[in-house]
């Protein structure tokens, strides 16, 4: 997706028109660790160096990482990649990896093991861009456990164990990623009477991915309680989300209130979105529905309103 840009966060280069990892990161939307990756364990890029020691990139790298990102997405595995970018002959053009990784976090969600859980979760975030990892690994998982649960084949502690997992790896990994982000700041938080946090969390690691800066105020939030984070903090939009339906009144009355009072685009994401779009279209918000959850997708869409807006 096109990558949102300020007068803090141009793309910066040398005068050898050479990239440092950060702004290649900022471009592409791959962290600097998994860049790194492609490169020692799989060869896929060879970045030039600094006479201090520094990787820097060139155009022609970025383009080489923006063709990876499409054969990913067209389910080409990492080990694969390089056979594909060179034309080598190879039957193996679907990528059974996410595959691998599913059951193996499944299982051990079913078996109460954190540490194969971390080191799955880990192993994955190492090779692949935050959004595929959400898209393609863990929604998928979601929506497994809760076919479990509302079947009656799981159990309340399977439930709470992996809610406590994700909840704590997320919130460690926003904390991590925050010091990052340079662009735009935006209020996140969960509509009233929505408890699980999950959702959101993903969201903001994407779009900090995008150089986002988040204030995240979390589950459960009084629409009347935003403005004050919105203007003290100067933030330039404002993200929703909510997988639970909330009273009606948020709809009618409280969502149009945050809109006139705030003056800055509101999102809202999640489920809500998708079951009740035309309501929030009307109370001036931006519905970001999307049937399989895709943030890059509701990225894009944040990224086009607030340049719309002057953010």
């Amino acid at each position: 997706m096109k990558k949102h840009t300020s007068s803090s966060t141009h793309p910066t280069h040398n005068n050898s028109g050479l990239f440092p990892i950060r702004t290649v990161s900022t471009i592409t939307g791959v962290n600097p660790v998994t860049i790194r990756a492609w490169e020692r364990r799989y060869g896929l890029i060879k970045p030039q160096r600094s006479d201090t020691g520094r990787r820097l990139y060139c155009q022609a790298d970025i383009d080489l990482i923006q063709q990876i990102l499409g054969l990913l997405r067209r389910g080409i595995a990492i080990g694969q990649v390089k056979k594909h970018l060179y034309n080598i002959d190879t039957k193996s053009t679907h990528n059974t990896a996410w595959q691998h990784y599913l059951q193996r976090m499944q299982n051990a969600v079913l078996t109460f093991d954190t540490q194969t859980l971390d080191a799955t979760y880990n192993e994955a975030l190492a090779l692949y861009p935050i959004d595929m990892v959400t898209e393609q690994l863990i929604t998928p998982l979601l929506r497994q456990l809760g076919s479990r649960w509302a079947a009656n084949e799981g159990s309340v502690a399977e439930e709470h164990f992996f809610g406590a997992y994700l909840r704590n790896k997320l919130g460690a990994r926003f904390h991590h990623e925050a010091s990052r982000a340079r662009g735009p700041k935006l209020v996140a938080a969960c509509l009233p009477g929505e408890l699980h946090e999950a959702g959101l969390l993903l969201a903001c690691l994407s779009l900090m991915s995008h150089d986002y800066r988040i204030i995240l105020l979390g589950a459960n939030t009084p629409l009347h309680e935003l403005q004050a984070p919105v203007m003290l903090g100067g933030a330039a939009g404002i993200l929703l989300s909510g997988s639970m339906d909330p009273a009606a009144s948020v709809w009618r009355d409280q969502l149009p209130q945050l809109v006139a009072d705030c003056r800055v685009p509101v999102f809202v994401g999640g489920h809500c979105a998708l079951r009740h779009h035309d309501a929030i279209s009307e109370a001036g918000a931006i519905p970001l529905a999307s049937e399989n959850g895709d943030l890059g997708q509701a990225a894009a869409r944040i990224n086009t309103v607030i340049q719309q807006w002057g953010g």
